[in-house]
């Protein structure tokens, strides 16, 4: 009886250790499925945050695309603009210089009349004239010519 009370008690403490054995290799079992479960929710947080910034990096390059996009098409406005406007005082110096070639042809038929004796009714002097001539507007550009090449 006591011998098989001996080996009761030796069963029993093997059973209670194998017990307290498998129950660490549970816990472990358990601790390492909480520590994979939070490192799965870690994992999709970052896919998440990578998608969002993925998402924001691609809006960005959409509109700095947009801006030279624009960019381009106001420079190319402006281009043309600019080459209208350059058109202009071209055209702007030629009027001007032919304007003073007028005042000058007139000056000179009235100085004839005038030297003459003229066929009008009164004698003009030449200062009614000249002093009708360039005081309107500012100095005129000279003729300047283009060549492109």
């Amino acid at each position: 009886l006591p011998q098989e009370h001996r080996s009761l008690l030796l069963k029993m403490r093997e059973g209670e250790a194998e017990l307290a054995r498998l129950r660490s290799v549970e816990g472990d079992k358990l601790a390492e499925q909480d520590r994979s479960a939070q490192l799965e929710k870690e994992v999709a947080m970052l896919r998440e945050k990578i998608h969002h910034l993925d998402d924001m990096l691609k809006s960005q390059q959409r509109k700095v695309r947009q801006m030279i996009e624009q960019l381009q098409n106001s420079k190319t406005v402006i281009q043309a603009k600019d080459s209208v406007i350059q058109e202009l005082k071209e055209r702007v110096a030629y009027l001007e210089a032919e304007n003073l070639e007028m005042h000058d042809r007139i000056e000179h038929l009235i100085e004839k009349q005038v030297s003459r004796g003229g066929h009008s009714s009164r004698a003009r002097s030449k200062s009614e004239y000249v002093s009708s001539k360039r005081l309107t507007g500012p100095k005129p550009l000279p003729l300047i010519r283009v060549v492109e090449t």
